[in-house]
């Protein structure tokens, strides 16, 4: 297990799990609340793997420059963040314009039957 995340499973648990798992968490709410496009999200959780890599190798000795260790923190982090953004930017339309959208699952949103503004 340890060969596939590149780092020591303690490692991945706390840092990218807990730490960068809740970085990404904010990171999603903030930006889908803020009315960012999702595009720039995707800036960020590069930047949330490179810390991430960067404190793996800092604290826990583990590899700074593993392309695989990389991507599968980056991955994870890139899953929370993702879904954090879709399921926020889904609240705040429907609490914004409730006369023209409701919730259609937990990410996304239709528009409500006669809810059309005058043209």
């Amino acid at each position: 297990m340890e060969t596939i995340l590149a780092s020591s499973i303690a490692a991945f648990i706390v840092l990218t799990v807990i730490v960068f798992g809740a970085c990404a968490f904010l990171t999603g709410q903030t930006l889908a609340e803020g009315w960012k496009p999702e595009s720039t999200l995707y800036g960020y959780i590069v930047l949330l793997g490179l810390g991430d890599r960067f404190l793996v190798y800092g604290l826990f000795g583990g590899p700074l420059l593993s392309l695989h260790g990389f991507v599968v923190h980056t991955a994870f982090i890139a899953v929370i963040a993702v879904v954090t953004f879709r399921m926020a930017r889904a609240r705040r339309m429907v609490s914004q314009y409730p006369w023209l959208y409701e919730r259609s699952g937990p990410f996304g949103w239709r528009e409500r039957p006669g809810g059309r503004l005058a043209e």
